[in-house]
């Protein structure tokens, strides 16, 4: 008979509770709007369309909700994210910390069937532009959390079943920049009510 280890979670130390908060800039339309800002948000608007043309259609979409205004969350493929280079292999790092773990605490036992619950915390991750443009485009990185629950057998093979969830609060961050281009021209926009931030959801399920 099996039994189920009901301790600390696998592989918890080293992840936050709750995933990463965005950036504390002025509140949302608190800021007058300028001219600049209007002319900002039609570039946008051609931008996005470029990048659909260009077939990067994820990171047009992206901008477009943005631009919309309506702060809805924006549900992504969390499957087709865990197959970028960069997500998967932070995601692998994290299951074979588990299956060790796993072995570890198994071994100290009757060497049964055993099953122990497991649990990243959330971690970030950066995306790289050469696994996708499209992707690094519409997020530049984003916070992960794999839970789930490894099983030993009684020769001590392991088996995982585990869910990973993705989620980015604010995705214009005041003090970020890419290519000297600083963020915080594109946080306006969501500070003078032209534009809102949003929080990117998404979850996949697995079994390794």
């Amino acid at each position: 008979m099996g039994r189920t280890d009901l301790s600390r979670p696998l592989g918890r130390d080293g992840g936050r509770a709750d995933e990463r908060p965005s950036d504390a800039g002025a509140r949302y339309a608190a800021l007058p709007v300028r001219p600049y800002d209007l002319l900002l948000k039609i570039a946008c608007r051609v931008v996005a369309a470029l990048w659909s043309l260009l077939g990067m259609r994820r990171a047009a979409d992206v901008l477009r909700h943005y631009l919309r205004g309506t702060g809805a969350p924006y549900r992504v493929d969390a499957a087709e994210l865990l197959a970028l280079p960069a997500v998967r292999s932070a995601a692998e790092e994290q299951l074979a910390r588990w299956r060790a773990e796993a072995q570890a605490r198994w071994r100290r036992g009757p060497r049964t069937r055993a099953a122990y619950p497991a649990d990243s915390g959330w971690r970030g991750v950066r995306l790289a532009r050469r696994g996708s443009a499209d992707w690094w485009l519409a997020l530049r990185g984003v916070e992960f959390r794999l839970t789930g629950t490894v099983r030993v057998a009684a020769d001590g093979a392991t088996n995982v079943d585990y869910r990973f969830a993705v989620c980015k609060s604010g995705n214009f961050s005041r003090g970020e920049s890419e290519y000297g281009i600083p963020f915080a021209v594109f946080a306006r926009l969501h500070e003078t009510g032209l534009a809102r931030e949003f929080t990117v959801t998404g979850e996949a399920f697995g079994h390794v």
